[in-house]
């Protein structure tokens, strides 16, 4: 492998999307990375622990020493061997610890040793991290931004993913953004939803042109929650409203929410267990907003979809679904919706269905 310099180009890394190889300890790197990264610890949690008590205790050069101790033989080797594995397979990444210090430079020294040239980058995770919060708020200050809103089930995500530079907000956060929303997989934590939207936002400013088209969302998606300077900036940006009929949008949150989710559980789980699963998580779903719904209301809704869910078993029927459906659009979601469309009416610079938009937007405006 040809030797590369270390580096500091944050920026290029991140729009290219650059392999990078974390060699802190899965703990760390739990609580916030980046994409594209692998972690492939020179320290696991108890050894990382074990050297910080010597650390404090008897300082750097104890620390290091017992670090040696726990990380030899075969220990060590498989270590090394899971590097070369990484670098051989991304001749073109980079490695790096908390501040790009001693565990990144070790671990560059025994892979020299190996026979193996590899670049770490400079200043760490600590400094790519401090790069995307600066980054995060100059993109929120330049960039033009439009807000795709419109009732739920209008299809909204679908319309965002067609415009030419958009940031998928629901798509980063995995969670659909209501109390239907939660998937299969969990939700990233906060930094690494933070750390994600800063590099798409990163793109959009860098490598697409134009309005930046992200969906209306509120302060939180699931767990995750938007920035706060990123929110303040798309509270006061223009509006692009989506509008479908009732039935078409019934439709789509039938198969957003009904199909598609069962076909998922039953894949995760299988037949039986996947749709119990998934009954489970709809019943759940409805409980979430009881409160808003109001018990009666909710009663109602959770008496339906027993029925729903039963015709579904039995005999793959889906029409029961519909109903619960459009109760809670229409009882529910679109007052909600249309209270808060009151208070941005303003803002609204074009409204049309899916294909008026586009073409709208094709146009140029």
């Amino acid at each position: 492998m040809t030797s590369r310099p270390n580096t500091d180009n944050y920026l290029d890394l991140f729009l290219n999307d650059i392999p990078m190889m974390d060699v802190r300890a899965p703990i760390e790197f739990n609580k916030g990375s980046f994409p594209h990264t692998v972690n492939e610890p020179l320290m696991n949690d108890e050894e990382r622990h074990l050297v910080g008590i010597r650390y404090k205790q008897q300082g750097q050069d104890s620390a290091i020493e017992l670090g040696n101790e726990l990380v030899c033989g075969d220990t060590k080797a498989k270590r090394i061997e899971q590097w070369l594995a990484f670098t051989q397979k991304h001749p073109e990444g980079y490695l790096y610890c908390f501040r790009g210090g001693l565990r990144s430079r070790t671990t560059q020294q025994w892979l020299s040793d190996a026979g193996t040239e590899y670049p770490l980058i400079t200043g760490g995770y600590k400094a790519m991290r401090r790069f995307l919060i600066d980054q995060l708020l100059v993109s929120a200050e330049r960039k033009n931004y439009r807000i795709i809103s419109g009732r739920t089930g209008t299809g909204k995500t679908r319309l965002l993913k067609r415009t030419p530079n958009y940031v998928d907000l629901e798509g980063l956060a995995n969670h659909r953004g209501s109390s239907f929303g939660r998937q299969l997989t969990p939700q990233p934590s906060q930094i690494d939803f933070e750390n994600a939207l800063s590099i798409e936002l990163l793109k959009a400013r860098h490598l697409r042109t134009g309005p930046v088209y992200i969906e209306d969302e509120s302060r939180l998606i699931g767990r995750n929650a938007v920035p706060q300077e990123f929110r303040d900036r798309s509270t006061v940006s223009d509006i692009v409203l989506l509008e479908a009929p009732l039935e078409e949008r019934i439709d789509m949150v039938l198969q957003d929410y009904v199909i598609d989710m069962t076909n998922a559980y039953k894949l995760h789980a299988g037949e039986e267990e996947g749709f119990n699963l998934f009954s489970e998580y709809l019943l759940n779903s409805v409980a979430r907003i009881q409160k808003r719904l109001g018990g009666e209301q909710a009663q109602h809704l959770q008496a339906i979809m027993h029925d729903a869910l039963k015709a579904q078993q039995n005999n793959g029927s889906l029409e029961r679904h519909k109903e619960w459906i459009q109760t809670l659009l229409s009882k529910y979601y679109d007052p909600m919706y249309d209270f808060q469309l009151s208070k941005k009416a303003d803002r609204i610079i074009f409204r049309g269905d899916q294909n008026s938009i586009l073409d709208w937007i094709d146009q140029g405006r």
